[in-house]
């Protein structure tokens, strides 16, 4: 074989590569990062995650190529305040012509968690200017983590994670209306607590103050034909028991009634030892390209025992829906499996 064959035949191989491996990715997307959270907007996908200390936002035509993608820290709080540090959970929605990035921080002390959002009128997030808008709350002003964010019938709704009281023990699933994207009006409605046993792996040890936490954190809104789903995350993300729960109520109802809603009695996704996949939780959702693909985009880790630490890593797989109108998430897929990409279309 001569040395222009040799050539022709390594390009040839290499360009196969490089179409083989546009066409399919593999999780982890990211080497590490908690509390995914991704939107598609003007044919970019923009991404953030939990950094603790900042707001950074990832610009990508395809989430599948997030390895690749721009990074920009768009905001940094000031220090000193009660929201300079802890910055968890960061998600961002284009509402009204403006984006947000709603947060939960607090000032070095955990039981002073509370939620907040910024505001820009850019049409890309990661230009403009972001201003601070302040403390989203209710009028009861508890702990609270991980907002989310929804229109259900030309109203905006906040849901959350937060405490009864002043004391940590049990996190549950709020909901409040609220007149803009920064401001609740009216009071919170618990929508759910821990009530099944695989809701309540939590236990932090005799030593620890407090020694167990029941959690319910990381709601997601998600609707379909005549039914509206809300996601969660379920027991302690330091548990490998940290697994997906569902509320389902009909289109028609009220979502601020808690009666509206009825709860899976077991999870909907979870951890499986099987493909190496430990701690599945705190989600988002997002479209193909060509909007005919649901995706769920999540955390996890590849070990038993690695905790709510830095090796949780974002994955991201498609879903699909029952008979009955409910969304069947099957199984964790294990790292390496090669996925076939989000559908781009013509």
């Amino acid at each position: 074989m001569n040395k222009l064959v040799l050539f022709f035949l390594l390009c040839v191989s290499t360009a196969s590569a490089q179409t083989a491996t546009e066409k399919t990715f593999s999780n982890p997307i990211l080497p590490s990062g908690a509390d995914p959270w991704v939107v598609f907007r003007d044919g970019y996908y923009y991404y953030t995650q939990t950094t603790g200390r900042n707001l950074a936002i990832w610009k990508t035509k395809s989430v599948a190529d997030m390895k690749n993608s721009v990074r920009k820290v768009v905001w940094t709080p000031p220090a000193g305040t009660s929201y300079s540090k802890g910055i968890w959970a960061p998600e961002l929605h284009y509402i009204r012509q403006k984006w947000y990035m709603y947060f939960s921080a607090d000032d070095g002390d955990n039981k002073h968690h509370r939620l907040y959002a910024i505001e820009n009128s850019a049409e890309d997030p990661t230009e403009g200017k972001w201003v601070f808008k302040g403390q989203v709350t209710d009028p009861s002003n508890k702990w609270a983590i991980d907002g989310n964010v929804f229109t259900h019938k030309g109203s905006l709704y906040m849901l959350w994670s937060g405490w009864e009281g002043d004391e940590n023990g049990q996190q549950n699933i709020y909901v409040a209306k609220m007149k803009n994207p920064w401001t609740i009006t009216g009071k919170r409605v618990k929508l759910s607590g821990s009530e099944y046993d695989w809701e309540k792996y939590g236990d932090l040890g005799r030593h620890s103050n407090p020694p167990h936490v029941n959690v319910n954190e990381g709601p997601q809104f998600l609707a379909k034909g005549k039914k509206m789903f809300i996601i969660y995350s379920a027991s302690g993300c330091w548990t490998d028991y940290y697994a997906l729960g569902m509320l389902t109520a009909a289109m028609d109802a009220d979502p601020m009634k808690a009666s509206s809603w009825t709860k899976s009695p077991q999870p909907v996704f979870k951890s499986s030892a099987a493909n190496g996949v430990y701690a599945t939780g705190h989600n988002s959702f997002f479209k193909s390209p060509d909007g005919t693909e649901d995706w769920i985009l999540y955390h996890a880790n590849s070990a038993p025992g690695q905790g709510c630490g830095g090796k949780r890593s974002p994955r991201a797989q498609r879903f699909s829906w029952n008979a009955d109108g409910s969304p069947n998430f099957g199984v964790p897929l294990a790292t390496g499996i090669q996925i076939p990409v989000p559908a781009a279309g013509k």
